[in-house]
């Protein structure tokens, strides 16, 4: 049995990488359905575009809770730290340095956009990190449980969808505008962004094991 104090720090692990989940699965939701709520919009471009909407508030806390929730993680080496910094910088940077308005942005509104997309790809790149290379390591001093290989392919899964997502917007942007103009009705970068998220927020509630935890 773990002693009480160990006890303790491996629930509050378990409820940070919950919650850090959690907050990315219910990102969108909350963007979208309030953004419809709020002011009648249908959905933005992006789910960066929601900066530009009475939502602000709701985008810049939420990524600055998983940036904070981020930096207060810790894994079981060094690298799983160093990622969990990057994460937050990553994340408070998307929530800083906004998307250009789509009115008439001026030319350092557009500068601020091009840092916003740098800081959002590298974030979606260090969760698909997270979980393609560290959450599938496994104590070399014994064998994988079952659930701990589930969890692995969840977190495969989860990993390879965030890059996919990231690769197919990366295609999109660099299509010519008669490509995707009659497209933007469906929102396609939402979608994808959203996709991603969900996939991230999958990933660390497996981790949490909020879901196939080890069995008794």
């Amino acid at each position: 049995t773990l002693p009480s104090t160990s006890h303790t720090l491996v629930i509050s692990y378990l409820l940070l990488r919950r919650a850090i989940g959690y907050l990315g699965i219910a990102l969108p939701f909350v963007l979208a359905i309030g953004g419809m709520l709020v002011d009648g919009q249908g959905l933005q471009r992006s789910m960066s575009s929601y900066y530009h909407t009475p939502m602000r508030d709701i985008f810049v806390g939420t990524l600055c809770a998983i940036g904070v929730f981020m930096l207060s993680y810790r894994g079981y080496e060094r690298k799983d730290d160093i990622a969990g910094n990057l994460a937050c910088l990553f994340a408070v940077g998307v929530a800083l340095f906004p998307v250009a308005p789509p009115c008439h942005p001026t030319a350092l509104e557009r500068l601020i956009e091009i840092v916003h997309l740098i800081f959002a790809g590298a974030f979606f790149l260090t969760m698909a990190y997270f979980s393609l290379a560290l959450f599938t390591k496994t104590d070399s001093t014994k064998p994988p449980t079952r659930r701990k290989l589930q969890r692995n392919s969840v977190y495969k899964i989860c990993g390879y969808t965030i890059l996919l997502a990231l690769g197919l917007i990366a295609i999109g942007a660099m299509l010519p505008d008669t490509l995707t103009t009659s497209n933007e009705k469906f929102q396609p970068v939402f979608w994808l962004q959203s996709i991603a998220v969900l996939a991230f927020g999958f990933s660390w509630i497996t981790k949490g094991e909020a879901i196939l935890a080890d069995e008794a």
